[in-house]
């Protein structure tokens, strides 16, 4: 079994409820915001932006990371802090889910943004470079 800690990779789900009559304005928002992570942030291994097939308000942000080094260059972004900024104003809830094992710092970092986040741990399984 692989050792999961703050060197291994995670995925974040963060899913959005955007206000009634905003969602052309969140998607602006979010194309922007995904072309600067895709840009400045190398280890961001994936990232999307996908629409709930069945309610049109509804959103999820998919996101994989390198590691828990990986997340706190996201989360210092200065794209990604005016999102989080213009988010309020546009989305009714925003919830995090993560599924992987993330060291102490990263964890602590994640629960105190001052949204909902779960955090799945790992229990088995591998990740392959």
């Amino acid at each position: 079994m692989t050792h999961f800690d703050s060197s291994t990779p995670f995925i974040l789900i963060a899913r959005i409820k955007v206000k009634e009559g905003k969602v052309e304005d969140y998607l602006k928002l979010a194309k922007i915001t995904d072309e600067a992570v895709k840009e400045s942030e190398p280890g961001m291994i994936h990232h999307t932006f996908d629409a709930d097939p069945s309610h049109p308000l509804q959103f999820v942000w998919s996101e994989l990371y390198e590691n828990d080094a990986a997340f706190f260059a996201h989360l210092n972004n200065p794209p990604v802090s005016d999102y989080l900024s213009k988010h309020a104003a546009l989305a009714d809830s925003f919830s995090v889910e993560v599924y992987g094992t993330v060291g102490k710092e990263c964890r602590e970092a994640m629960l105190s943004i001052g949204i909902p986040v779960q955090i799945f741990e790992t229990k088995c399984g591998y990740s392959r470079v």
